[in-house]
């Protein structure tokens, strides 16, 4: 069969390179049970970590939904009081009794966000790893973004590689660490700046770096940079980059970070990379005739 059909079946494993198509069906088969193996032996390795989260993710979901049913109904009572004292107001007292509702309103909306970041960081998720190519979701979550980044002067530069070898992703928990990341980056530069994403292979990883020109993370801070509830931003949960790291882990990955007060930060993400099939050196240029 042509090497269109095979790039259409395994998309990225040939299409990437300069040195022609995939050399045969006997190599796609023994990739093919190679790959099945390696995702049973990952999923099974989740499934270890599911059962260990599972039990304390269930209480603790169950609490914070007890806290929160009752919270929801204070704020939505906070909103139909202020409304009924605002029709009247006429006097100092009665302003000072509708500030002091909107404070209570604001604050069981301000919980309710932060109930919803720990429910986000306890659940367990099963995740469904598929092969990608890893600058697929990046350019979602950066097309996403731009609009923030433009309106805060910061302009992102990409240095995606074109020749990366694939990865086992759940391409929604992907998206949402690195979104989160991207955020983060652009919050850090509230001056405006740049923020450099970049895609790399390195080895049998696949790496990404997230590089701003942002204010860095002091040396206080940087210790506890990915504990439960510890955050530097008003207002913050302080579940962003723990639930980040969650996610890189459960994919076989690591999050690493190096910074520098006033000079900015750079985040690295490193994941198992799948092994290329073997290649005809004497084949046509299928990178170029699948364009």
């Amino acid at each position: 069969m042509g090497a269109a059909f095979w790039g259409t079946i395994f998309p990225g494993m040939c299409c990437r390179t300069r040195r022609g198509f995939i050399a045969g069906f006997p190599d796609i088969v023994r990739y093919g049970r190679w790959l099945q193996r390696r995702i049973s032996t990952h999923l099974m390795d989740n499934e270890r970590l599911v059962e260990q989260y599972a039990e304390i993710a269930r209480l603790a979901g169950g609490l914070a939904h007890e806290i929160k049913n009752p919270l929801s109904t204070i704020r939505l009572n906070m909103e139909l009081l202020a409304e009924e004292l605002a029709e009247s107001v006429e006097s100092p007292q009665q302003r000072r009794a509708i500030y002091k509702v909107e404070i209570v309103r604001r604050e069981c909306l301000r919980l309710e966000e932060l109930l919803n970041d720990f429910l986000n960081f306890a659940r367990a998720h099963k995740l469904q790893l598929e092969p990608n190519d890893v600058n697929g979701p990046i350019r979602e979550a950066i097309d996403f973004y731009r609009p923030l980044a433009a309106e805060s002067k910061i302009e992102i530069i990409e240095y995606l590689s074109c020749d990366l070898p694939t990865v086992l992703l759940d391409r929604q928990s992907f998206h949402r660490a690195f979104l989160n990341l991207v955020l983060n980056a652009i919050q850090a530069m509230p001056g405006g700046g740049e923020l450099v994403v970049r895609t790399r292979s390195l080895g049998n990883l696949v790496a990404i770096d997230l590089i701003d020109t942002g204010t860095g993370i002091d040396e206080k801070t940087l210790p506890h940079l990915f504990e439960a509830f510890h955050s530097t931003k008003r207002g913050g949960s302080g579940l962003g980059l723990p639930t980040t790291r969650k996610i890189v882990e459960a994919h076989g990955g690591n999050i690493y970070v190096q910074t520098a007060i006033d000079h900015g930060t750079q985040f690295t993400l490193t994941f198992p990379s799948l092994p290329r099939l073997p290649i005809d050196e004497g084949a046509p240029d299928f990178c170029k005739k699948s364009r």
